[in-house]
């Protein structure tokens, strides 16, 4: 009994202290969120002045929220502390609930003064940034006479269906030049008008317009790399293409293999004759295009030669044995479900999955091994689903009709138990068994 009471006397300490505890943590995230309060109020009279009252909104309408739920945390600190005597849990329910409170406080306003201060850094910044856009203006107008000369010397080299992508390139950036420049003037006018929300987009669309005409202008010299890379491979697939069309003399003469030799000849003849401008990329893609689709009727080819066709009687004989497997392993299950285990089960179903995407293989010809391959794994399938099905009606049935483990214990029909074999056959016969013939050889 003293055990009892020393134990019981030990929780109690315990949980008087963690209420000890939880009411000084209570206290000081009251303290502590009444302090942010008030300086987080003294940072938004600062960014007011810097940012205007559109950017510092979200803040204002944080802190208004934080004080209408703060004098919730307020009042349930006052109840703790008047003269109304309080239980253990009512102190410890309210103290909780000022925890919780206090630290919502303290998130909401972290998140809401750290999107202020990016705003508060992008405003500070902007003479900085201004300056960088304007510098970068002019060093990417300096690069438009070059841009138009390159331009010019490509166009004598490539024809127009190549050179679309970067002839107005020169064009589009002067533009966006222009654009980036009276972007940040703006940007500069709204600022000394205290617009800052205003400012900051202009800013930033002046930034964004520096970037697209400098990737325009990248986009002239990246193209000459890339033309003569093409060029280069073209060469390389062209020489390539002229050895697949001695080898195709020897492949297989079907009529994939000479449509494929055609197509490959018109695209060799459609390149541009040397010296004249040309489309690399278009041509490129064309002849490869042509190569690989010859590749794959010659190999195509081969591989029919040494694997013939399946006939559609082939065929179809398959499905008809898959079809009468199936059969006889459905009917086999269907009469015996009772004793029917789930690997028999599985088989079939699987099977007769098989055999519903089987139909759909059927007509085309460039199914028909799939076809063929589909049939005889249904078939396969279905036999080794009516083997698990008659081994597990071998390993249910009584092992002997007329004694031993049949339907005597030991005495045929009378002696013994009757109900020992009975027992099985009965069940086999809920299950599902169809045993008529059985009762036709019993009663003859």
């Amino acid at each position: 009994m003293a055990g009892i009471w020393g134990r019981r006397k030990r929780e109690q300490e315990e949980l008087a202290a963690q209420d000890a505890d939880l009411a000084r943590r209570a206290e000081q995230a009251l303290v502590a969120a009444d302090e942010r309060i008030r300086t987080t109020s003294d940072e938004l009279v600062f960014a007011e002045a810097e940012l205007g009252d559109s950017l510092t909104g979200d803040l204002r309408a944080a802190l208004a929220a934080v004080r209408t739920h703060l004098r919730e945390a307020f009042q349930l600190h006052q109840l703790n502390h008047d003269e109304i005597p309080d239980t253990a849990e009512e102190l410890r329910t309210r103290n909780a609930r000022i925890v919780q409170l206090c630290d919502w406080a303290q998130d909401l306003l972290d998140e809401k003064t750290s999107d202020l201060a990016e705003s508060v850094a992008k405003v500070r910044r902007a003479p900085e940034v201004i300056a960088q856009v304007r510098a970068d203006a002019a060093a990417l107008s300096e690069r438009i006479p070059q841009t138009n000369a390159t331009v010019a010397r490509l166009s004598s080299r490539y024809s127009d269906s190549a050179m679309h992508h970067i002839t107005a390139s020169a064009a589009e950036a002067e533009q966006l030049i222009a654009f980036a420049t009276h972007g940040a003037d703006v940007s500069e006018r709204r600022r000394e008008a205290k617009q800052n929300e205003e400012a900051n987009l202009a800013l930033e669309t002046a930034t964004e317009a520096t970037r697209r005409a400098s990737a325009l202008l990248d986009a002239v010299e990246d193209f000459e790399i890339e033309a003569l890379r093409a060029e280069s491979t073209l060469a390389e697939v062209v020489a390539d293409s002229r050895s697949d069309l001695i080898a195709a003399r020897t492949a297989p003469q079907v009529p994939a293999v000479a449509t494929a030799v055609s197509d490959l000849q018109n695209a060799l003849s459609a390149l541009s004759p040397a010296g004249s401008p040309g489309d690399p990329f278009a041509e490129l893609s064309q002849l490869r295009a042509a190569n690989t689709a010859l590749d794959d009727a010659i190999a195509t080819a081969r591989h029919r030669v040494e694997h013939p066709l399946p006939s559609i009687q082939q065929v179809q004989h398959a499905v008809d044995d898959a079809d009468r497997q199936l059969g006889v392993a459905r009917g086999l299950i269907a009469g015996h479900r009772g004793w029917i285990g789930a690997d028999a089960r599985t088989r079939l179903a699987e099977a007769e999955r098989l055999r519903v995407d089987l139909s759909d293989l059927m007509p085309a010809e460039e199914t028909r091994e799939q076809a063929l391959a589909s049939a005889r794994r249904v078939a396969h399938l279905a036999s080794e689903a009516l083997q698990l099905a008659q081994r597990d009606i071998d390993s249910s049935r009584p092992q002997d009709q007329w004694g031993g483990n049949g339907w005597g214990g030991g005495g045929g029909w009378g002696g013994g138990r009757r109900g020992g074999g009975g027992g099985d056959i009965a069940s086999g016969i809920l299950g599902g068994l169809v045993i008529g013939s059985l009762l036709d050889g019993m009663f003859d």
